[in-house]
């Protein structure tokens, strides 16, 4: 770590050290979802110092996105939503590598599309695409940090595959995509709580939400929380209970 470095990062530095900041260096993490969710999740990873965060998302900006999608501005409406998260990521930290994936994710393509990684960040708005990078996150053992919000409320969970409930554990239904009310502050919050969780996960410190779903309340502005438990026999997750079970 050079001068520099030091220095930019030297607040969060007394937290977790140089040891931490290297980790987080040389991380790489995707980011599911470069909307409301995916802004404040992708900003916070990358002014941290994140090595290289890798963008998915196949939509284009839309004027209806931007009271939450503050890395979208009215120019740039029309444009890819990846390209456009990405050119604001890299002028607030040069130093980081951003990959863009401006594809959608499907059955048939998203082994190949979604590269190895150390940790995925969930910030669709779709059931069916959090299923498909569950199933995936649970075939490469990659830790899941999920969010959602709606309307004044939002939900965060981390999902460490064979050791906590994975996504269809939580949420076995699927259902068809709708638009729904948001408040940008309410993905700001949820959005903000998942990048804490990735940058925990990546330096080792703190307790993650695992096994524990958290819920925001933004109009009382309360958080509660409620334990999870592996679904039995789940499609997913439920070889992985098994050969733990064995060793």
């Amino acid at each position: 770590m050079n001068d520099f470095e030091r220095e930019k990062y030297s607040r969060q530095i007394l937290l977790f050290g140089e040891e931490g900041q290297e980790k987080l260096k040389n991380a790489k993490v995707l980011v599911a979802g470069a909307g409301g969710l995916g802004s404040p999740i992708s900003t916070y990873l990358a002014i941290a110092g994140v090595g290289k965060i890798i963008l998915a998302d196949f939509d284009s900006v839309d004027l209806s996105n931007l009271n939450r999608q503050f890395l979208h501005h009215e120019k740039d409406i029309g444009r890819a939503k990846v390209e456009s998260a990405k050119e604001k990521l890299l002028s607030m930290n040069p130093g980081i590598e951003v990959e863009t994936i401006g594809e959608m994710l499907t059955e048939s393509n998203i082994e190949s599309l979604i590269p190895e990684c150390d940790i995925i960040v969930d910030a669709l708005d779709n059931l069916e695409t959090r299923h498909l990078l569950n199933r995936l996150a649970v075939k490469r053992r990659i830790p899941l940090i999920h969010g959602a919000v709606t309307g004044y409320d939002g939900q965060v969970t981390t999902i460490i595959p064979g050791k906590t409930p994975c996504f269809y554990c939580i949420f076995p239904r699927i259902s068809r995509k709708e638009v729904f009310p948001i408040l940008g502050t309410t993905s700001g919050i949820i959005g903000s709580i998942q990048a804490n969780e990735a940058i925990k996960f990546l330096t080792g410190k703190g307790k993650l939400l695992e096994s524990r779903l958290l819920f925001w309340n933004g109009l009382s502005g309360n958080f509660s929380e409620i334990s999870l438990s592996k679904l039995n026999n789940c499609p997913v997750c439920g070889y992985l209970n098994e050969s733990n079970e064995n060793k």
